[in-house]
């Protein structure tokens, strides 16, 4: 395994660096100021236009998305961009249309999509025109096993009828959102992985109703277009509207949100790397008992420790992003699982310990731990909770001594 930048990535990395010195973390307090003063709560403040528009003239665009559709980078290049973008996850990742859940999007229809699903929607999502969502997670059953789902896709003649109710829905109260990718039964006597199928709703169908936003940890999560729960009261789609094949759905899932895991993993060193920063210079500054807090030991325990787990989780995720590109997502399943149980929690960990050496100042608005700390904590459930992803994950290791 080799783990080196290549002179592409090096290159990308430099650029990329120097845009966030010159762009991204400057425009961090003018985002907080239009935030808060946007009529709308889930629009995007106008800065995100402003630094869209200085990111496609730098060619930082569609960095996430192999292939001619995208930058055409492997999973191993993309790592370290990924990394840096997490750095100011609320600006960076929507600056480069690099964000979730437009990329996983992006990836399905660039995968399954026809050439005329491809025109009317990849493409505009690829200039960021538009907006999308992925309405799969329901409230009434749980979403850990996607079997679940519970939602109905029927098909009616030319059509097709979604009649359920889904929630936190990432994105869809973005009024730039014009897409939903909606997971539901279309075989309900089928095999428990082949009753699934992904159809393509407008935005404004008859019968969708965006009924309200789910707040996270008290945040509103404004910066994602909101959390959305959504119910579905028979509205009709095209039977054109059908993505891939009829009851793949699962397996389309399963292609979107493995690099979906991995990018989530690849922006969360980014946050605990700033975090670390943050709490060095914060415990460099600050004097308590006659002494800087930096030379008081369990800080320094603290800082020794982030740093430890920092390096650890960058090369379990390269690792992993080789094998995604030389075995497959198939192959570096037990990888993929591994990256998702580790990271978030070790982060979360770094983030607390941060926000422990600001003091008051670490939970308020002034500094932001708190709010990376509640999208660390997120991400402990959001793409498949801790515990199911170590049960799979201990199931095919007990597999080796079962024979």
């Amino acid at each position: 395994m080799h783990f080196g930048y290549d002179e592409r990535t090096e290159d990308l990395r430099a650029r990329l660096s120097a845009f966030m010195d010159s762009h991204i973390l400057p425009a961090e307090p003018v985002y907080a100021a239009q935030a808060a003063e946007r009529d709308d709560p889930w629009a995007a403040p106008p800065v995100i236009g402003e630094l869209q528009a200085a990111a496609r003239e730098a060619g930082l665009w569609n960095l996430f998305l192999p292939g001619e559709d995208g930058a055409g980078l492997t999973n191993l290049q993309y790592a370290p961009l990924a990394e840096i973008t997490g750095r100011s996850p609320a600006l960076a990742p929507s600056a480069l249309n690099c964000a979730a859940p437009d990329t996983g999007n992006m990836e399905l229809l660039s995968m399954f999509g026809t050439p005329a699903q491809r025109d009317e929607w990849l493409t505009p999502l690829l200039a960021a025109r538009i907006r999308s969502a992925f309405a799969m997670t329901e409230p009434e059953v749980a979403s850990s096993d996607a079997r679940n789902i519970a939602t109905t896709i029927t098909r009616d003649g030319d059509s097709y009828v979604i009649s359920g109710r889904k929630w936190f829905i990432t994105g869809a109260l973005n009024p730039a959102c014009r897409l939903l990718i909606v997971m539901g039964v279309t075989d309900q006597d089928g095999p428990s992985h082949r009753r699934h199928s992904m159809v393509l709703v407008p935005v404004g169908t008859p019968g969708v109703e965006i009924r309200r936003g789910l707040h996270v940890f008290g945040y509103t999560d404004g910066t994602k277009g909101g959390h959305a729960e959504i119910v579905f009261d028979r509205a009709r789609v095209p039977a054109a509207n059908l993505l891939g094949e009829a009851h793949g759905g699962f397996a389309m899932a399963q292609a979107r949100l493995g690099p979906g895991r991995i990018h989530h993993c690849m922006r969360l060193i980014g946050i605990a790397e700033r975090a670390l920063e943050l709490m060095c210079r914060r415990a460099s500054d600050r004097v308590a008992f006659g002494k800087p807090v930096a030379d008081q030991g369990v800080v320094r325990d603290w800082i020794a420790d982030a740093r430890v787990r920092i390096e650890q989780l960058r090369l379990l995720v390269l690792k992993t992003a080789w094998l995604m590109d030389t075995v497959g997502n198939q192959g570096a399943h037990t990888e993929i699982q591994a990256i998702k149980i580790a990271t978030p929690s070790a982060v979360e960990w770094i983030l607390d310990k941060a926000i422990q050496v600001h003091g008051a100042a670490g939970v308020s608005q002034d500094f932001p731990l708190a709010q990376l700390w509640s999208s660390a904590r997120t991400l402990r459930l959001a793409d498949g909770p801790d515990e199911v992803h170590k049960r799979s994950l201990a199931r095919r290791e007990l597999a080796k001594y079962r024979a």
